[in-house]
C-alpha cells in the first residue's frame, strides 16, 4: 500500500492572443484635447478637431485646394533655387538641410505662388509652406513673395497670402531680413495703386514675416487660437518681467486689441474671401468673364 501518490498537474497555457495590425495613419489623435477618430473623418473635416475645434497645421497644396476653386491654381514656374552664402553649419550643413526639406514637401522652398480662382475671382495667391524649415523667409521666399505683388500691380489683380511662418531664416543672416524691406516696399506701391490685398494668418505666423507682409493686409484674417506675434511670448514675459494675460498673442487676444479683422473657422474661410472679393475687387470677376465671353 503506497502512501503517497505523486499527482500528475496538468499546466494550463494561456491562449495566445491574435495580434491585431493596425495601419499607420488610420486614426488621429487631436494635439489639444487628445480626441481620437479616423484619419480620413478628420481629413474631411479640414484637419479640425471636431470636439475641441483645433485647428491643426495644413501642408501648402491642401491649403490650396480647400480655399480656392477647384483645379483653378496655376502655379508660377519654380526657377529660384535657394544658395548657401554663409555657407552655415549648425548639427549640419545648410545646403544639406534644404535638400532633406525639399524631399520632404517636394518644393524648392517655403512658399508657393501663383495664380488662383476664388468663388470665380480671379487671384494673385501665396500660400506659405510650414513643413519647409518652420516656413522660415530666406531670399527665395521673399523674391517670390515680391514677384507675387508684382505680378498682382502690373495685372491689377487682388492678392491672397496664406502665412504660417516661424520668422526669418537665421542661415541667411542679415540677406533673410532684408526681405521684411523689400516685401514691405512692394506692398506699398500696391496700396498707392489701390489694388486689395488680404493676408490669412494661420498657426503660427511671427518673427519677420509677421512683422513684414503678414501684417500689411487690407483685411487681415485668421484661424482661431493660432500663435501670432513678433517674439514669443515667453521671451515677452522674460524681458518685462510681467504675468502675460491669459490668451496673449493668440488670434481672437489679438483681434480683441484691434490687430485683426476677421478670426473664423477654416471650414468658413473660403466663403468669408468671396465676400471680400465682391466688395473689394468686383472687377477681378467681371474681367474674367468678359475675356471668356470674348473667346
Amino acid at each position: 500500500m503506497t502512501w503517497f501518490r505523486k499527482r500528475k498537474y496538468t499546466v494550463l497555457k494561456p491562449t495566445e492572443k491574435k495580434r491585431v495590425d493596425i495601419p499607420d495613419g488610420l486614426w488621429h489623435k487631436c494635439q489639444q484635447c487628445l480626441h481620437i477618430l479616423l484619419a480620413r473623418d478628420y481629413e474631411k473635416n479640414l484637419w479640425v478637431c471636431p470636439k475641441c475645434n483645433f485647428h491643426d497645421r495644413v501642408s501648402g497644396w491642401d491649403r490650396i485646394g480647400i480655399t480656392f476653386d477647384p483645379e483653378s491654381f496655376i502655379a508660377d514656374e519654380d526657377i529660384l533655387d535657394p544658395t548657401d552664402p554663409l555657407e552655415f553649419f549648425d548639427t549640419m550643413n545648410y545646403m544639406d538641410r534644404l535638400v532633406s526639406y525639399q524631399k520632404k514637401t517636394g518644393l524648392k522652398d517655403a512658399v508657393i505662388t501663383g495664380i488662383a480662382k476664388c468663388g470665380g475671382y480671379k487671384v494673385v495667391a501665396g500660400v506659405m509652406e510650414f513643413n519647409f524649415a518652420g516656413g522660415s523667409m530666406g531670399s527665395v521666399v521673399g523674391e517670390k513673395i515680391t514677384r507675387a505683388f508684382e505680378r498682382s500691380l502690373k495685372e491689377r489683380l487682388p492678392i491672397v497670402i496664406i502665412c504660417a511662418s516661424g520668422g526669418a531664416r537665421m542661415q541667411e543672416g542679415i540677406l533673410s531680413l532684408m526681405q521684411m524691406a523689400k516685401t514691405s516696399m512692394a506692398i506699398a506701391r500696391l496700396n498707392e495703386a489701390k489694388i486689395p490685398y488680404i493676408t490669412v494668418l494661420t498657426h503660427p505666423t511671427t518673427a519677420g514675416v509677421m512683422a513684414s507682409y503678414a501684417s500689411l493686409g487690407d483685411v487681415i484674417i485668421a484661424e482661431p487660437n493660432a500663435l501670432i506675434g513678433f517674439a514669443g511670448p515667453r521671451v515677452i514675459q522674460q524681458t518685462i518681467n510681467q504675468i502675460l494675460p491669459k490668451g496673449f498673442q493668440r488670434s481672437e487676444f489679438v483681434r480683441d486689441h484691434g490687430f485683426i479683422d476677421i478670426v473664423t473657422n477654416r471650414k468658413d474661410l473660403r466663403n468669408t474671401m468671396i465676400n471680400l472679393l465682391s466688395f473689394f475687387a468686383p472687377w477681378a470677376r467681371e474681367k474674367e468673364e468678359v475675356s471668356s465671353q470674348s473667346q
